[in-house]
């Protein structure tokens, strides 16, 4: 096996490990998950969750520092993010009339969790 497959292998399971611990950190703070990978055919969202009557998009991060983790949320992906939402929301009229939010979650392995909500504002 090439040294690129098995970097492409744990970064894929580094990121499964990050979705989950980032969706036990909001099951703990209140939040109902809906989706977890949720794959439209215009983007995908790591984690669907409601709080408060509000929709959340949440992105996932794994990385050594949060800066950079914050840095990889590039304003190509959320825009894919957007598009998911709202690919989403068309298809489930209940949250058409609910509030949305786009929050990320950032991982510093061995173990540090930090969540911005409201991380950035849709473009339209």
């Amino acid at each position: 096996m090439s040294v690129a497959v098995s970097e492409r292998r744990r970064r894929y399971k580094n990121g499964l490990w990050a979705e989950f611990a980032a969706e036990i950190f909001l099951i703990v703070k209140g939040y109902r998950i809906l989706e977890r990978r949720y794959k439209a055919p215009v983007g995908e969202i790591d984690i669907l969750a409601v709080k408060n009557n509000t929709l959340i998009a949440v992105e996932v991060k794994a990385r050594r520092d949060a800066e950079s983790a914050l840095y990889a949320v590039t304003p190509k992906s959320r825009e894919r993010i957007e598009r998911a939402v709202s690919y989403y929301i068309s298809r489930r009229p209940q949250w058409a009339d609910k509030d949305v939010r786009f929050d990320v979650i950032t991982i510093k392995l061995p173990f540090f969790i930090a969540h911005m909500d409201n991380a950035w504002r849709p473009r339209s």
